[in-house]
């Protein structure tokens, strides 16, 4: 804080001793040594009472924090898990869609071969009500040939 070395301390010294005179210096001294160290108790008093007003802050934050961490957590959780379920559900109608798309063909497949046809499949199988299904892509097309 202040760079004072020994030729100022003398310096100070020997002003104070002509100004104050040699009498009253050591009880100025004193009285200067005992101010200073109550100005270093206030201090520091004051520096542990900040310090505790900030962790009680610090600690007031922290918990808010980890609510919000825990919250986060849990509704990232839930998520997951309705992810996880409507992930099943797609698998589940994808499989089904797919096994009636497998029946449809393989029904319109089979009555067609009944009725006489060569061991050439043909690209669209009609059935009894007058709708057909393209085997290539699984439509079923009406007389008119338009998708349904």
């Amino acid at each position: 804080m202040f760079d004072i070395g020994m030729p100022e301390l003398i310096v100070i010294f020997i002003v104070a001793l002509l100004v104050i005179g040699p009498k009253k210096l050591p009880e100025l001294a004193k009285g200067l040594g005992k101010g200073l160290g109550e100005l270093k108790k206030v201090l520091d008093d004051v520096k542990d009472s900040v310090g505790e007003e900030f962790k009680e802050t610090t600690s007031g934050i922290r918990e808010a924090v980890t609510e919000v961490k825990q919250q986060i957590e849990s509704e990232v959780r839930e998520t997951g898990k309705t992810l996880q379920e409507v992930k099943e559900q797609v698998v589940t109608e994808s499989e089904e869609i797919n096994k009636n798309i497998r029946d449809t063909v393989t029904k319109g497949g089979s009555e067609s071969k009944d009725t006489g046809s060569e061991n050439k499949t043909p690209d669209v199988v009609k059935d009894d009500s007058s709708v057909s299904i393209d085997k290539a892509d699984g439509t079923r097309h009406t007389d008119s040939s338009k998708p349904v």
